[in-house]
């Protein structure tokens, strides 16, 4: 699957949420999954990267996507339920969400990380989610058959010192996933994970700003992975963690 090859028009006909689609690794999935004949909702907090990104797919022939600007420190659960029902009028049904976007908070001490910063950490990464993917299951439920994809990160399976909101924050998204995934065990549904391993991202220089960016993969380079677990070829697959860069 690091190597698949997608079927042309792989995602045709389908509608698929992207969180974080500004930038990054949101952003090439998007592409990648207009490209396969998806319809993308294009969420993010800035606009102009948004509108960037819409220009990119209108220019490639993709189908004409939407944008909905969100901050996902502020949104509340009825911004996340009107959206479900906007998105409900409008397409009819969601087959797919990708659950992209994150803050990494301050690399610290435990014993220095405030309440302040870990409440946002875990608002963008973890409540937003909750939230927003309560709102969208009843549209989630209306497809034939939908793929949810949640990131993570290393620190998500085994704590690593410093990166105590972060690494918790994870650690709560792939709980999230697994309850999810057995809940809707035999069902239309499907919730995974995907651990992008360390991609040529700003929150990877964030991260890691002594680290020479050109030896690290770019995200178009993790991409098969993406629209493997995206399409019907992983209808299968269900409650796992999946690494793009396995070691």
């Amino acid at each position: 699957m690091l190597n698949y090859s997608a079927p042309n028009l792989l995602l045709k006909d389908k509608t698929i949420l992207i969180t974080g689609a500004g930038d990054g690794i949101g952003k090439s999935a998007a592409l990648h999954y207009a490209k396969l004949g998806a319809t993308i909702i294009l969420l993010g907090r800035t606009v102009k990267k948004l509108e960037a990104v819409y220009d990119q797919i209108i220019d490639c022939g993709g189908p004409q996507p939407a944008i909905v600007p969100l901050d996902l420190k502020g949104a509340t659960r009825q911004h996340y339920k009107d959206m479900a029902a906007t998105i409900e009028n409008q397409f009819g049904k969601l087959d797919g969400v990708l659950f992209n976007a994150s803050i990494l908070g301050h690399l610290e001490p435990f014993k220095q990380i405030s309440e302040d910063m870990f409440n946002e950490v875990m608002q963008v990464n973890v409540t937003s989610q909750f939230n927003m993917i309560q709102a969208l299951l009843k549209v989630l439920e209306k497809a034939p058959s939908a793929s949810v994809i949640f990131t993570t990160s290393t620190v998500g399976s085994k704590g690593r010192a410093f990166w105590g909101s972060y690494s918790i924050s994870k650690f709560a998204t792939e709980g999230m996933m697994q309850v999810l995934a057995d809940e809707y065990a035999n069902s239309n549904l499907r919730f995974n994970c995907i651990n992008p391993g360390g991609t040529r991202t700003n929150m990877r220089a964030k991260a890691f700003p002594a680290e020479d960016p050109s030896t690290l993969k770019t995200a178009d380079e993790i991409m098969p992975l993406y629209c493997y677990l995206m399409g019907e070829d992983s209808s299968e697959e269900n409650g796992k963690t999946f690494l793009a860069q396995p070691k």
